[in-house]
């Protein structure tokens, strides 16, 4: 599993449904190393931190093969490196080969796989279009959060070495689809 792209976002207000939204899902690669610390990527903005963010969600990172599923659905859309909201687009991350508590080196940090990350309505709004949302439950293409283990810089390129496998633990899809029965989806 490689960095293919750092993604880093601003605060943006959105006029949806008569409201303005604050949200920081509208990421973008940058051509530069980025700080993954403790709670999350220095330079990135996070607008809900009940929800992103924080110990358990500091990092989230999506794989690139995950994007070809998506364009199928969404032929016209700019797919963009972040368009996830992802702070690390991967090019080959496997929610079912990935288990919870499984712990990466990558570039100077040490990051853990910690839960699947479950899509709200601003994925809708950063693909101008809610049927992502349900199109996102109907796989297990969640994407991965991490806890900062070592804090450090990270830049395009660098590979994640496996230095602690749980195989006993689920895996992020194994998670994700318990959270699809709990929630009756």
């Amino acid at each position: 599993m490689k960095i293919v792209a750092t993604c880093l976002g601003d605060k943006k207000e959105i006029e949806w449904k008569g409201e303005t939204v604050t949200t920081g899902i509208f990421k973008y690669a940058v051509d530069k190393p980025v700080f993954l610390d403790l709670e999350d990527v220095k330079g990135d903005t996070i607008c809900n931190r009940e929800n992103h963010g924080g110990i358990l969600q500091a990092i989230y990172g999506y794989s690139l093969k995950h994007y070809a599923y998506f364009k199928e659905f969404h032929p016209n859309l700019d797919f963009e490196m972040g368009i996830f909201g992802e702070n690390l687009t991967t090019d080959d991350l496997d929610e079912t080969k990935i288990h919870q508590g499984d712990t990466f080196k990558v570039g100077d940090a040490i990051l853990e796989v910690t839960l699947p990350r479950n899509p709200c309505y601003k994925l809708g709004i950063r693909f101008n279009d809610m049927k992502i949302v349900k199109q996102f439950w109907n796989t297990t293409f969640c994407g991965v959060y991490f806890k900062v283990l070592q804090t450090g810089f990270v830049k395009t390129g660098d590979v994640f070495q496996q230095i602690k496998s749980c195989p006993k633990n689920p895996t992020i899809a194994d998670l994700y689809i318990a959270e699809h029965t709990k929630k009756g989806l």
